[in-house]
């Protein structure tokens, strides 16, 4: 374990750090500064362990909020990529189905509702 100091609220404290943590700890440290800073400032609280706890209720309060946003996001992501399989499925079979059935009028037919497939699930997967 590595020692660093940092900076909060102009008190310096010696930390313990695993080796390679360094930048994140330093981040993470920098962060808790600027949310007490933020806090005494606002001129409501004074003292410093009060202070801490309001800094550390709002940093939690921000990584729930990420954490949730980031699973709906990757929840949305997965949808999309469900719907567009089952329409490249459905559309290879419509293609299978009018190279069965149809003349050429039909295949040409089902090549032009394929590509505005294509085209339109194009311009789905831009817009997620």
């Amino acid at each position: 374990m590595k020692k660093i100091e940092v900076q909060i609220m102009q008190q310096s404290l010696l930390l313990s750090c695993p080796e390679g943590g360094e930048d994140y700890l330093r981040e993470a440290s920098a962060r808790v500064d600027r949310a007490m800073t933020q806090i005494r400032d606002g001129g409501k609280v004074r003292l410093r362990e009060q202070i801490a706890v309001q800094a550390a209720i709002n940093l939690a309060f921000e990584m729930v909020k990420t954490a949730v946003a980031q699973k709906e996001a990757l929840e949305r992501a997965e949808r999309a990529e469900a719907t567009t399989a089952n329409a490249l499925a459905q559309a290879e079979q419509a293609k299978q189905l009018a190279q069965a059935v149809g003349g050429p009028e039909l295949q040409a037919k089902c090549q032009a509702l394929l590509e505005r497939l294509d085209s339109a699930l194009q311009t789905g997967k831009s817009a997620t």
